[in-house]
């Protein structure tokens, strides 16, 4: 079983940038499609981005396209994910988790703790 540790959230106004890590350990996850969600407060949890075990494919959510970009390094066992352009909305705990089909919220390994995103306006 893997596990997966998120970090790299903090407070950041609005317009600025976060980049979030997620390190696997227990085994390498570079046969996995990777992906990362969002679940704000009072809200369902929200895949917001997805990539393919090579990096060679992404999926982006309408909210965040344009904005955030994720990428993976498998030397690392470990998936990025940078937020440009940051919204008030995008505050949230961010997840990192393992993907049936990179472009389908469809995870299938445990979660882990997150890392908290606040966007001040």
């Amino acid at each position: 079983q893997v596990q997966l540790v998120e970090s790299g959230g903090g407070l950041v106004q609005a317009g600025g940038s976060l980049r979030l890590s997620c390190a696997a350990s227990g085994r390498t996850i570079s046969n996995d499609n990777m992906g990362w969600f969002r679940q704000a407060p009072g809200k369902g949890r929200e895949f917001v981005a997805g990539i393919t075990w090579s990096g060679g494919s992404t999926y982006y959510a309408d909210s965040v396209k344009g904005r955030f970009t994720i990428s993976r390094d498998n030397a690392k066992n470990t998936v990025y994910l940078q937020m440009n352009s940051l919204k008030p909305e995008d505050t949230a705990v961010y997840y990192c988790n393992t993907l049936v089909h990179y472009g389908i919220g469809r995870s299938f390994g445990s979660w882990g703790q997150g890392t908290q995103v606040t966007v001040s306006s």
